[in-house]
């Protein structure tokens, strides 16, 4: 089964990538490899494909599956408790799965450069903006600038069409966003936001500069990804990461 791999130098025990769509046992429009369960699919197909994820990409276990919010909550594991309400989530252990599921949202990992921490984070605009990945970011032990992180696949900078409340959103939290959004020349007061962009600027300002990945656009790349901006009803990658132990 395929899927998508961090481009950066971290250690050899850190495992991490990003689901494509097709591998799985989802019906259309959640064809194939679904693995979210708030979807609409069927609750069945999808318990099938995440034991599929655990199988075929040889997980050390199931992860635990986050209600994701929009939120800026990051739970780190081991987590016994039953508040899954979390978008991010956070571990210094082996073989504990950090996971988020995305549809054109921006999926974040991160690790050290020693291989001793990883993080995966759910950035939508909204979580993005309220700091989701500086939370994230906090979890962390060691200097920031030891810290890498990767940006999966997202809705991209051709698509990603915003009204000006958004920019206004993004500008009170940073100034320097208004650079990355464009007016959209298909339509009258809107504009086009990056969100690769946007994270970078973010991450930068913690300290964090050894950012790779960004490369890939959810709505436009139909065969390999789920959009819920192109199709509305419609299945969830999972963007995987943990230290091997």
């Amino acid at each position: 089964m395929q899927a998508i791999k961090p481009t950066w130098n971290a250690p050899q025990q850190i495992q991490a990538f990003t689901t494509l769509r097709h591998g799985g046992v989802s019906l259309a429009p959640y064809d194939s490899f679904n693995l979210g369960d708030h979807v609409g699919d069927d609750k069945n197909a999808v318990k099938i494909n995440r034991t599929l994820l655990v199988e075929k990409f040889h997980l050390p276990q199931m992860p635990l599956f986050l209600n994701q919010t929009h939120s800026t909550r990051v739970l780190t594991l081991p987590y016994d408790g039953e508040d899954i309400n979390a978008d991010a989530v956070y571990t210094n252990q082996p073989n504990q799965v950090c996971l988020v599921m995305t549809a054109d949202c921006l999926p974040v990992l991160f690790t050290n450069k020693q291989g001793t921490e990883v993080a995966a984070a759910h950035a939508g605009w909204r979580g993005l903006c309220d700091g989701v990945l500086e939370q994230t970011v906090t979890k962390f032990e060691c200097p920031h600038e030891d810290i890498l992180a990767w940006f999966g696949p997202a809705i991209g900078p051709t698509a990603f069409q915003v009204g000006q409340e958004v920019i206004d959103q993004f500008v009170v939290q940073n100034p320097q966003a208004t650079s990355a959004f464009i007016a959209d020349p298909a339509a009258e007061g809107k504009f086009l936001g990056n969100l690769y962009q946007i994270a970078t600027q973010r991450l930068n300002a913690l300290g964090l500069t050894q950012i790779s990945g960004g490369e890939h656009c959810t709505y436009l790349e139909t065969e390999n990804f789920f959009s819920y901006r192109r199709d509305n009803a419609t299945g969830r990658m999972a963007s995987v990461i943990w230290i091997e132990g």
